[in-house]
């Protein structure tokens, strides 16, 4: 995967200029190459949220997931500091900083999920299945879990 490095939008590694934005790609963004095995784990991290509001395309699991895994030690890091300087609501269970690091992660998260589920050529739409209780958490797991379409399918190319 490439990103536009004007609008942050996902482009071909060829592209000389941004089909979305026109912006030049005159040198490659830092995640320039996050397709491959080689890229650290917290690359895929950075690259959700380098494509914020990004919800068309498809997310394969392992950038779903190690930003899920990096959300979770963030949150949990930032509840811990929370619980140290004393600004954590004891009732609803969050801090200043965890309440700040939501909020900005929010829409990122959706933005994954949704393309995560396209990569399994779902709607996003599918997210809402979570709101039926219990089993609607189960069954969203298993599609966000599960192997996307080696082909393309009606929300792009494959990412692998």
């Amino acid at each position: 995967m490439v990103f536009c490095r004007g609008c942050g939008k996902e482009i071909h590694e060829t592209a000389a200029t941004c089909p979305h934005c026109g912006a030049q790609q005159t040198a490659p963004a830092p995640a320039a190459n996050i397709a491959g095995d080689e890229v650290q784990a917290f690359d895929w991290y950075v690259a959700v949220l380098r494509n914020y509001a990004g919800f068309s395309g498809r997310a394969r699991r392992k950038e779903y997931w190690f930003f899920l895994l990096f959300n979770i030690l963030i949150s949990t890091g930032l509840t811990l500091v929370d619980g140290i300087t004393g600004s954590i609501n004891i009732s609803s269970g969050m801090g200043f900083l965890g309440g700040l690091y939501t909020l900005g992660t929010f829409i990122p998260a959706i933005a994954v999920t949704i393309r995560r589920l396209h990569d399994t050529n779902r709607s996003g739409w599918w997210m809402l299945i979570a709101l039926i209780p219990l089993i609607g958490a189960i069954v969203l797991l298993v599609f966000l879990a599960s192997e996307g379409q080696k082909t393309e399918n009606r929300y792009g190319a494959p990412v692998k």
